[in-house]
């Protein structure tokens, strides 16, 4: 944990001819003698939710059951080959990384099928399957990034507690608990660290705000519910290392005076919870959860509430009135939950990031965590990095670092030959910034000067191919649907939003429509109950901004320019293109084109349905 906080993963040089050759004769000898024993040897495989999906459970089972064949004793199976968390560059999973006496080598889009190859060349023969190694763009994907939280989530196992340990876990417990809380909350204030959750209030003076209240009963909780679309880091941090959150936990309790602690995280992540359990029953025999904390006096439980999937419910009103077993709805905001929270008691809520760093923080002080990222936004951020760009993947990088860098430098650039048209950050709750802000800096106080926000780190990438009407109508139908009703403006409002967005995309817009969203945009974020409400219009209002025009035209002339919006289509046949094949009559469901044999196709508008089923079907691009 502490030291050293950027790596280089990937590949070592493993293939020069002298040590080549010096390996594969000595390991090809004992292939022939019948392997009892590999020794250094380390086999880590990504087993995050992007991993498993990629088929990492089939790997990992593979590589077992293969080395078992060689002679390889189990129980050396068992210890070389392990399981990790979430290694970032989730477009390349299934990761593998295979460590031979001292020498590292990284696959990438591994299957099954190719594990009895890497085990019979690479493992027994000292020779690693060249052509199956990562490139030069996992290396570009890594080098730019400062990984201080997710430095160990490809690395550890993330159900072992003793492999916490190893690379210093827990010492932050220690070194808090020998402080007074007073002197743990100064020091988190002093990092300058704001709550990854999206609002970015200063955690430190969070704290403070509960421990100066007068009542005994206090608690601490962590919010893990992330459910914007597009988002995974929190719950790839649990299950990478779930323990790093709960440290920031006991210490934060410890602070504040809490002996209970929760973490509310959505039953959709089986994953994650599972890993939570079992490094809470861990910790509680290590003597770090439960009475008397390491001999200290200090008395911390945590609890595990799932919720139920609802977006309201990160908000910290509604997830509290959840844990208390009622219907999650925001409540007016009368007071801070510092002073009065879950069950009436002052309560401090920050998310899986914000927790994961004050190990970190206690460990290292205030001063190294303020070595990263802005004066007023310290530290590192945890972002997804998703859509239209050839390297997507989790991705961790200072405070400060421009969208052009995430994009092109860290993610590789557009896919094929499209252009970056904009960026949207902060999922439903944030905005649309248009590609000729690619040198913003991402910090918290510059992506609310062009109207978006940080949110809790989602990064979507769109190109020209994406109508940026419909974008905004996919993200209103979503925080439409996702509003609990409390109150009228986002209720109401949001529906209205949706009702006019999807009256522009059909071809029915009317020329008042767009000050009529942006008048509706405005009423609802300065009067509906909670920050859901208060956020929702962001999309529609920034795309309004900085493409407007598309707008218009949908509006004014009957055309989307992206030729998403499927109402707007008008699809032609080019005589002159057409090769009277007839494939696409065969596939048109409405019967609309007319087509005989050494014929040129016909269409009948009145009867097309715009499905696209003929534009799809046509070899030679005669349907435009």
């Amino acid at each position: 944990m502490a030291g050293q906080t950027k790596t280089r993963p990937g590949t070592r040089k493993v293939s020069r001819a002298g040590k080549k050759a010096k390996a594969t004769t000595a390991s090809r000898s004992k292939a022939q003698s019948g392997v009892q024993a590999v020794k250094d040897l380390t086999i880590k495989v990504c087993m995050g939710t992007g991993g498993l999906a990629a088929g990492s459970q089939d790997v990992i089972d593979e590589f077992a059951a293969q080395l078992r064949v060689c002679g390889i004793t189990a129980d050396i199976v068992k210890k070389c080959v392990n399981k990790t968390g979430c290694r970032g560059f989730c477009a390349k999973d299934v990761l593998v990384e295979i460590t031979l006496d001292g020498e590292t080598a990284v696959y990438q889009l591994v299957t099954p099928d190719k594990v009895s190859r890497i085990v019979q060349e690479h493992i027994l023969g000292g020779d690693p399957v060249e052509q199956w190694l990562v490139g030069p763009e996992y290396h570009a994907f890594h080098d730019k990034q400062t990984k201080i939280l997710l430095k160990q989530c490809g690395q550890i196992d993330p159900e072992d507690i003793n492999a916490y340990i190893e690379i210093g876990g827990y010492e932050g417990v220690k070194k808090a608990l020998s402080q007074t809380p007073f002197e743990v909350i100064e020091e988190v204030k002093s990092s300058g660290l704001r709550g990854r959750g999206g609002a970015g209030f200063p955690t430190g003076l969070k704290w403070e705000f509960c421990s100066m209240s007068s009542e005994a009963v206090r608690y601490i909780i962590c919010n893990a519910d992330e459910g914007d679309p597009g988002a995974f880091m929190d719950r790839a941090i649990i299950e990478g290392n779930p323990h790093s959150v709960l440290e920031g936990m006991i210490i934060g309790g410890y602070a504040i005076g809490a002996k209970e602690g929760y973490i509310y995280i959505r039953a959709e992540y089986p994953l994650a919870v599972g890993r939570l359990e079992i490094a809470i029953e861990q910790a509680k025999k290590r003597g770090f959860l439960g009475k008397n904390v390491l001999r200290s006096g200090y008395d911390f439980e945590i609890r595990i509430k799932q919720g139920a999937g609802a977006f309201v419910c990160g908000e910290a009103s509604a997830l509290m009135r959840s844990i208390e077993g009622k219907r999650g709805m925001p409540r007016a905001k009368l007071w801070r939950s510092a002073v009065k929270g879950l069950w009436d008691k002052p309560t401090v809520l920050n998310n899986v990031e914000t927790f994961a760093n004050i190990p970190l923080i206690i460990l290292n002080g205030a001063e190294w965590y303020r070595g990263f990222g802005t004066e007023r936004s310290t530290g590192t951020k945890v972002f997804a990095l998703t859509g239209k760009m050839k390297n997507t993947g989790l991705i961790e990088v200072p405070m400060g670092m421009t969208l052009r860098e995430m994009i092109f430098d860290i993610g590789g650039g557009m896919t094929g030959k499209n252009t970056l048209k904009a960026v949207q950050t902060g999922g439903p709750s944030g905005g649309c910034i248009p590609a000729r802000h690619l040198d913003l800096p991402v910090d918290f106080d510059s992506l609310a000067s062009v109207g978006s926000m940080m949110g809790s780190g989602s990064m979507v990438v769109v190109d020209q191919t994406t109508c940026m009407v419909d974008l905004a109508k996919f993200f209103i139908t979503f925080t439409q649907h996702e509003s609990c009703g409390k109150c009228v403006p986002c209720r109401i409002g949001t529906k209205r939003m949706l009702e006019t967005l999807t009256r522009i995309t059909e071809g029915r817009g009317r020329e008042d429509d767009i000050d009529l969203l942006i008048e509706l945009g405005n009423d609802i974020k300065n009067a509906s109950l909670c920050g859901l409400g208060q956020s929702a219009p962001n999309p529609i209002l920034s795309t309004i901004e900085f493409f407007r025009e598309e707008y218009e035209a949908h509006i004014k002339y009957g055309r989307c320019p992206a030729n998403v919006c499927k109402s707007l289509r008008q699809y032609l046949i080019s005589p002159e293109a057409c090769k009277m094949c007839g494939k696409c009559s065969r596939v048109c469901p409405s019967g609309a084109i007319k087509w005989e044999p050494r014929h040129t196709a016909e269409l009948d508008k009145t009867k097309c349905v715009k499905c696209g089923a003929c534009y799809d079907a046509c070899p030679f691009n005669a349907i435009m």
